[in-house]
């Protein structure tokens, strides 16, 4: 991928230290996934696990900084999202697992990736990745969730997200994913800059899976349990999944987990932690998988 490759509205600088991507395409179930890969081959891997509605594009402030430090950064397009296709039959993050162990399992038969291998998933992609290690064990030795909902602790019908496909000016529709993403994704206002809002404008219009609901359940305190690996969570300070419960989200997660590692909590950021704050987040994340 080159950085004539990348979306034209990506800022210069960020457009050069992301080119050179290589993209690789998986299957399963006549279904293809399409993988965005930075970095070395003999690196350790690390697989970054987008969010609902997103695409890689939620870690692309942090994918650089990751390669520099000498990881192979995997950034798949979950199935349903940004180029990946949604499988038949595919409704929620559950549906999900053997498309992630399949496609990996391809990559590392292809010679594309070393082991070990550790992931982190983002929002709905923290639930994805906890599924898929419950269900495939051997596929990594670590997962870092970021912004994990899935606890039974959420309300997500409490956060004040608006619809937009109905709307009819391009206007309407910004207004609207101006106000989605205060609502629940981002803590300080000056966040939202032009980068956010286009992100976020061209990831949900790829969104092929409406209508998720498990991460309104405790679909992941059920999963952590099961969960051999070493789990971590990392969670912006005003996450507004969790808004005055972080402190009984950090006593809780820890006493589930089989292998706990470390809990890290980023400062004046919210759910899009490693948007919003990508240096500290990227201390934690990378602090987290040292454990």
């Amino acid at each position: 991928m080159s950085a004539a490759d990348l979306p034209d509205f990506f800022p210069p600088e960020l457009a050069l230290a992301l080119a050179g991507a290589e993209r690789y395409e998986t299957t399963c179930a006549s279904a293809q996934m399409v993988w965005h890969v930075w970095g070395a081959v003999a690196a350790p891997t690390l697989v970054l696990l987008h969010g609902g509605s997103g695409s890689w594009t939620h870690w692309l402030r942090c994918i650089a900084p990751l390669r520099d430090s000498g990881w192979r950064v995997l950034v798949p397009d979950l199935p349903g999202f940004g180029d990946s296709d949604l499988p038949e039959g595919c409704t929620d993050v559950d549906d999900l697992p053997p498309h992630m162990h399949a496609g990996l399992q391809q990559l590392q038969a292809a010679g594309l990736c070393a082991g070990p291998v550790s992931v982190a998933g983002f929002s709905f992609g923290a639930m994805a990745g906890a599924l898929w290690l419950t269900a495939h064990p051997q596929d990594a030795v670590q997962l870092v969730l970021v912004g994990a909902p899935g606890m039974g602790m959420t309300v997500p019908d409490r956060i004040p997200l608006k619809g937009w496909r109905h709307l009819p000016t391009p206007e309407a529709q910004e207004a609207v994913h101006r106000h989605n993403l205060m609502a629940l994704m981002l803590h300080a206002p000056l966040a939202l800059d032009d980068l956010a809002l286009r992100l976020h404008a061209a990831n949900v219009q790829r969104d092929r899976m409406p209508r998720r609901r498990l991460s309104s359940t405790d679909i992941l305190a059920r999963a952590l349990p099961q969960l051999p690996v070493r789990v971590s969570a990392i969670f912006g300070e005003h996450d507004a999944l969790y808004r005055g419960r972080l402190s009984q989200l950090s006593t809780a997660m820890p006493t589930l987990a089989r292998q706990w590692g470390r809990w890290q909590v980023v400062p004046g950021a919210g759910h899009w932690a490693q948007f919003e704050a990508a240096e500290v987040f990227l201390t934690a994340l990378q602090d987290v998988l040292r454990v």
